[in-house]
């Protein structure tokens, strides 16, 4: 685990619409992702307007993602899910199959989508990455949103 937590950015002044897409499996872990981003929101875009749809596990996510994106004009979606690698396969499919529809939803919608479906080996890393507001991937996912929208609004800007 990276240890080198960005930096706030400056706060976002225009409005800004987000959307959180968060799965209810592992819940307790998806919530403070959840908490810790719509804190970070609140604070370095003030003006943002943040929904939050919850879907049943992490391999709903994409969907959930690419009906936003294709019903709503959002600047960003932010995508939070936890997954426990086990014994088998199964996680690293579910991980696999996730960020691929996420890259491919974002770049065909033209809407960054922040990948937070975390993999973790235990509790340990789940609550560093989850609950800890040291390394909280939430409050990095809120950051680098706020981050891609202002350069993504001076690139249409012409400059």
């Amino acid at each position: 685990m990276s240890t080198e937590f960005p930096t706030r950015p400056e706060a976002l002044s225009e409005p800004a619409h987000f959307a959180i897409v968060a799965s209810e499996y592992n819940r307790a872990y998806v919530d403070g992702l959840v908490r810790f981003a719509t804190d970070e929101l609140r604070t370095i875009a003030p003006q943002v307007k943040l929904s939050v749809v919850r879907v049943p596990g992490s391999f709903e996510i994409p969907i959930a993602v690419q009906a936003l994106a294709r019903s709503q004009k959002l600047d960003a979606i932010l995508a939070f899910g936890l997954i426990f690698d086990g014994e088998t396969l199964h996680a690293s499919l579910i991980a696999t199959a996730v960020t691929q529809a996420l890259s491919s939803i974002s770049l065909g919608a033209s809407v960054p989508v922040l990948h937070e479906v975390i993999v973790v080996k235990n509790e340990d890393q789940a609550k560093a990455r989850c609950l800890s507001p040291e390394i909280n991937r939430g409050t990095e996912a809120a950051r680098a949103a706020v981050r891609i929208v202002r350069t993504l609004r001076q690139i249409q800007k012409g400059g």
